[in-house]
């Protein structure tokens, strides 16, 4: 009779945590934004996905999270078909790839990305052969598609070791992945390959490809331009040397949080990375 109370007790625990899971997707709604050409933005929660619609069908950039997938397929639906052709992954998180298993059973779609997400996807327990990249590769690759060339380009130690961005040069929009936040202090995960060093050298050098005209596709914030990424990296840099500066002086890191950043600072802080997390990754 106990066992078969732990049993239930469990049970109900495991229900209620879905419950709760599905409950925090309940009120998301899938927002579109056309950019220009094919390209649309669509955000809900999770990594701003990129739309391209068009005579050749759909193809979109990262899709969210799984339970998400048929609301992103009803607001994918209106832009011409509910199944893209082809899903590129910025990288493996899940926030960004938690679509892919969905898409791929439900709507056959062929999913890309650089050899290093499938790596890391093949190596998480609970992620399903459905969800892994078919197609990989190593620098970058370009796919000719609705009229526009989309070039994929492989950007080292940056967010993670296996980031890409999007540059769709004809309508002049570019899709960064989570090497942007807009407004917003960054996840750079060190832990799977990312470095504040490589982070930096991404940015500078997607601004030196881009122009004034440029629509950027954040990983997550509203649709930027070239000031707002020159605002973020600015950020990112400026806290750097103000945390390097108190580290030369023997300060711990537990001490500069006490401290705290410039004021000027505090409006970048959000719920996933705190001011402290920030000042951590940092030191």
């Amino acid at each position: 009779m106990r066992l078969r109370q732990q049993f239930i007790a469990a049970l109900v625990s495991v229900i209620s945590f879905s419950a709760i899971a599905t409950d925090r997707f309940a009120d998301t709604e899938i927002k579109d934004t056309s950019l220009g050409g094919s390209i649309h933005m669509l955000s809900g929660q999770g990594g701003n996905i990129g739309v391209s619609a068009g005579e050749d069908g759909l193809l979109i950039i990262d899709d969210q999270y799984e339970p998400l997938a048929e609301k992103i397929a009803a607001t994918l639906s209106k832009l011409g078909s509910d199944a893209p052709k082809f899903i590129i992954n910025t990288h493996f998180h899940g926030d960004h790839t938690g679509g892919n298993s969905w898409f791929h059973t439900h709507k056959d779609s062929t999913i890309m990305a650089h050899e290093n997400v499938r790596v890391r996807l093949l190596s998480d327990e609970k992620v399903d052969d459905a969800a892994l990249p078919v197609v990989t590769y190593q620098d970058g690759i370009k796919i000719h598609f609705n009229n526009e060339t989309l070039e994929i380009i492989h950007l080292p130690d940056g967010h993670t070791d296996g980031d890409s961005v999007v540059w769709i040069k004809e309508p002049n929009i570019l899709h960064t992945g989570d090497l942007f936040f807009n407004g917003l202090f960054p996840y750079i995960d060190l832990q799977s390959g990312g470095s504040v060093k490589g982070y930096i050298e991404s940015v500078k050098s997607l601004l030196a490809k881009i122009n004034d005209t440029t629509k950027i596709i954040p990983g997550h914030g509203p649709i930027a331009n070239k000031e707002d990424y020159q605002n973020f990296l600015a950020m990112i840099e400026q806290t750097k040397a103000f945390v390097e500066k108190h580290k030369a002086e023997g300060k711990s890191v537990e001490e500069i949080v006490t401290v705290g950043l410039d004021e000027k600072w505090k409006s970048w802080h959000w719920s996933f990375i705190t001011e402290e997390k920030w000042i951590k990754t940092l030191y």
